[in-house]
């Protein structure tokens, strides 16, 4: 699929050390609290930490100038003992940062690079410029910092995607209980969110597909078309979803999009992330109506509401890993090669 060869970075390990970086929004430094409870859950896992030196600043809109967002990133890269970098949290702008990226530092350094959201921009930068693996999943203050900690959903996920060098074959699992409920960090994030019974992933078109995943926040992933940063689309399994700030008009203003860019002629599926209620999908005006019409004349397979986006807990997805949907009485979505090297 992609013109560059794929590299997958090394395996987590208990006991390794986790680098922690603020690529775009400062919420780093007004939730200080969320910030060591995210720390102390990686702690409690098994791993050490090390905070680059502005993950907690603050220039205007952004966790420090281009310049310092960019030093913190290339610190971990070159640091030998971090073997992956969690974003504190998305934001807007990680994708100013690609144009003064060290993609060579990075191709000399495999490592793991987690996160979701605006980070995508970085993610998937990453991985067409130097063909490394990226991995679509939990961030600090989100997932990490969660009261109680991480979701055993997350953090099972996650296992099976970084720590295992193997695939297991066993299709991903679904969650039983989700969430979407905002409780201010700092003031009110002290209790478990409320949970709801999962009404499970859903088939809009039936088939079967096989190629890499390339996953990532929709309005982010956009952001990259006509750019050096934008992924190989070819025979993709392409996995995205966005967050509350859309609304229906601006999710369907996204999927026509790909359509006019071709996209739909490349890729082999379409797997599309639980939207937060939010955004206002409903029975008069669905999302499985805005994906019949965006996709339209095209017989890929097509899944939604699948476990993972801005509702928690969420999956972990390996950018440019082969894998493989059935899409037919169930669903079955599945890593077909290691996701991670030994």
């Amino acid at each position: 699929m992609s013109a560059v060869e794929i590299v997958k970075p090394p395996k987590l390990s208990s006991g390794d050390t986790v680098g922690i970086v603020s690529p775009a929004s400062p919420i780093a430094a007004f939730c200080p609290n969320r910030l060591q409870r995210g720390v102390e859950c990686l702690k409690n896992l098994g791993f050490q930490v090390t905070l680059g030196t502005y993950t907690s600043k603050q220039t205007g809109h952004t966790a420090g100038t281009i310049e310092d967002r960019l030093s913190d990133l290339h610190a971990m890269y070159r640091n030998p003992d971090v073997k992956v970098i969690v974003p504190t949290i998305g934001g807007y702008n990680s994708h100013q940062l690609l144009e003064q990226l060290n993609f060579d530092l990075i191709a000399q350094n495999p490592k793991i690079l987690l996160g979701y959201s605006d980070i995508t921009a970085l993610q998937l930068g990453i991985f067409a410029r130097t063909g490394m693996v990226t991995y679509m999943g939990p961030a600090l203050l989100p997932q990490f910092g969660e009261f109680g900690g991480v979701f055993p959903y997350t953090w099972d996920s996650l296992q099976n995607v970084l720590m295992n060098p193997q695939p297991n074959g066993q299709p991903m699992r679904q969650s039983e209980q989700w969430t979407e409920e905002n409780l201010q960090w700092d003031r009110e994030d002290t209790r478990a969110r409320v949970m709801q019974v999962s009404t499970g992933w859903k088939i809009l078109k039936h088939g079967t597909a096989y190629g890499r995943i390339i996953a990532g926040n929709l309005s982010t992933l956009l952001l990259l078309a006509g750019t050096p940063y934008w992924p190989d689309m070819n025979g993709a399994i392409l996995c995205v979803e966005d967050d509350e700030t859309t609304d229906v008009a601006m999710v369907d203003r996204y999927l026509t999009q790909l359509r006019q860019m071709g996209v739909y002629h490349q890729v082999s599926a379409l797997v599309v992330g639980r939207f937060l209620s939010a955004t206002g999908f409903s029975a008069e005006d669905s999302l499985e109506t805005v994906l019949t019409i965006a996709t339209r004349g095209y017989a890929f397979p097509i899944i939604y509401d699948i476990d993972f986006g801005h509702t928690d807990p969420m999956m972990v997805l390996a950018n440019g890993v082969m894998a493989s949907l059935e899409a037919d009485h169930s669903i079955a979505l599945k890593y077909v090669e290691s996701t991670v090297s030994k």
